[in-house]
């Protein structure tokens, strides 16, 4: 029995160890919110590193008038000390965010969190989502429908020896106009801060109301080559109503 005991306990490390070296790393989302106005949208990145084990937070504030980030921000904080805690890391990332806007503004108007696909999602389609922008039933808006499509791009300087390098491309279909499409974006090359991404999948769709729907922001997981497996991390594609 000690036998066997001692075998069951090998393999449960075995099988540990295994997990771990294939874990990766995939940053947790949190929408903060809109401005008062719907002008600027906000949300944060937050994990521990694979390989480092550093504990990172990113903040991003996008106008959503023209899909561009704010002057002085991404923030990005990243603790590199393995004995750092990710809430001071995070901490960190709000303290730097309150001088671009003050947190309560955005808790104040965080928005409706209309459609919601975690990466673990293996049912949902990773490349459409269709949401009635608002809880109200019977609903009183016209369905926002978003369309996600990879595009190779293979030759993307620094990540030639990876395998398999993307961009994306993000269409809204118009409920009326016989699905009329509106191209939101599309890579003509990958950013640096991308690193190197392999894959996409729509994760989220946030709206923003006053006297009527007036905003929204397209949360997009970003899969990348990563040291102990594929890394997840977000952007966002915003615009107005």
């Amino acid at each position: 029995m000690r036998i066997l005991a001692l075998l069951a306990v090998s393999l449960l490390a075995q099988f540990a160890i295994s997990l771990a070296a294939h874990a990766g790393d995939v940053a947790e989302l949190e929408i903060l919110g809109f401005t008062g106005n719907g002008g600027i949208f906000a949300f944060e990145e937050y994990g521990v590193q694979d390989g480092s084990g550093f504990p990172y937070a990113n903040r991003y504030y996008i106008d959503t008038a023209d899909d561009s980030f704010l002057e002085g921000t991404p923030i990005r904080v990243r603790l590199d000390d393995e004995n750092a805690t990710l809430d001071a890391a995070r901490l960190a990332a709000r303290q730097k965010g309150e001088a671009i806007i003050k947190q309560a503004e955005l808790t104040s108007n965080r928005g409706i969190t209309a459609g919601f696909n975690p990466v673990t999602e293996l049912s949902a389609d990773p490349f459409r989502m269709v949401v009635n922008p608002r809880p109200i039933f019977s609903p009183v808006d016209d369905p926002l429908e978003f369309r996600l499509d990879e595009i190779g791009m293979n030759d993307t300087e620094a990540c030639q020896s990876l395998g398999e390098i993307n961009g994306f491309r993000l269409l809204r279909i118009e409920a009326k106009d016989g699905g009329k499409t509106e191209l939101l974006h599309e890579d003509k090359s990958i950013p640096k801060s991308r690193g190197c991404p392999n894959g996409y999948r729509i994760g989220a769709v946030q709206t923003f109301s006053m006297q009527g729907l007036s905003a929204y922001a397209v949360l997009i997981a970003v899969r990348q080559y990563g040291f102990e497996g594929p890394d997840y991390r977000w952007i966002a594609v915003t615009g107005r109503l």
